[in-house]
């Protein structure tokens, strides 16, 4: 269920820049949308609470403060968490240079969440269009004007994944990689990492996505996971001192991440991996009496 204020406007879809629709709306947890597609360019930008938004089979996870494009025609879905469901203001709009203006903004299908930390002034912006909802030429003008001003606060934003901006991302998640592989064997968390490159969480989790295609706590544990089958293969550790190595303190949680990646036990892997092992080393000792006992050969 959804409370929302929403205007939809009639116009002759002319002009390099005009204002489909727009609302304010506060949800319930786990409201949902789609996936379905609009007609037109869409933006919402999240007020309050925390929820989802998944495009082009990527997901972000965002917050108060985040914010997300969706391209004309194409399918999208979009959910409220369910213990601090949203709020968010949004603007529907087309012409012939809309496309124009969010590519220089570094808005595409590629890159469709930006942050901004303008919320007052988008919040007042919208509500200016929705007091203007009149048919009429005076009304139609300010409405349309008023979009080139929310256009231009979010192009103003230093939280807007432009393509300028593709550079800086592509570093924070090179520190994040290189404090993981550090510290992978400390009990660090996503938090940790997020701390440490000065960013916030879910602002990670958008460039993890973006740039590897998996959220940090994924790389995290594919990470230790990774160490813990070189430790199995080199080595006669305790299954416990191998968990700890690996930032886990607990062998059971240990084990059930390792079994959730690779299908079996540590124990097991490790029986699996010195069997292959002893049958490559039987088959060198093969290879080598054969070589002696035939010289020629």
């Amino acid at each position: 269920m959804e409370k929302a204020f929403k205007l939809d406007f009639e116009n002759d879809k002319l002009g390099s820049l005009y204002v489909n629709c727009c609302g304010c709306s506060r949800t319930e947890g786990l409201h949902s949308f789609g996936p379905a597609s609009k007609p037109h360019y869409l933006i919402h930008y999240v007020l309050d609470g925390k929820g989802l938004f998944r495009f082009h089979d990527k997901e972000y996870r965002l917050e108060a403060g985040y914010g997300f494009l969706i391209q004309p025609n194409e399918l999208a879905f979009y959910q409220s968490d369910k213990d601090e469901p949203w709020s968010y203001l949004w603007v529907g709009f087309g012409g012939s240079r809309a496309g124009e203006y969010l590519g220089a903004m570094g808005l595409s299908a590629r890159h469709p969440v930006f942050a901004c930390d303008r919320d007052q002034e988008l919040y007042s912006i919208v509500k200016d269009m929705m007091e203007h909802n009149t048919f009429g030429v005076a009304d139609d003008l300010r409405r349309n004007g008023l979009l080139g001003v929310f256009l231009s606060v979010l192009a103003g934003s230093a939280g807007v994944v432009a393509r300028e901006e593709e550079d800086r991302g592509n570093q924070y998640v090179k520190k994040a990689v290189s404090f993981i592989q550090s510290n992978y064997c400390n009990p660090i968390k996503v938090t940790d990492v997020a701390d440490y490159v000065c960013i916030n969480r879910s602002y990670l989790y958008t460039l993890f996505q973006n740039y590897l295609g998996m959220s940090p706590q994924q790389f995290l544990t594919t990470f230790r996971i990774t160490k813990a089958r070189e430790l199995l293969d080199s080595t006669s550790y305790p299954i416990e001192s191998i968990a700890l190595s690996c930032g886990y303190s607990d062998a059971l949680v240990f084990t059930k991440a390792f079994r959730t990646m690779k299908g079996m036990s540590p124990s097991q892997y490790r029986k699996l991996s010195h069997r292959e092992n002893s049958r490559e080393q039987l088959q060198e000792v093969e290879h080598l009496i054969a070589q002696l006992l035939n010289p020629e050969g």
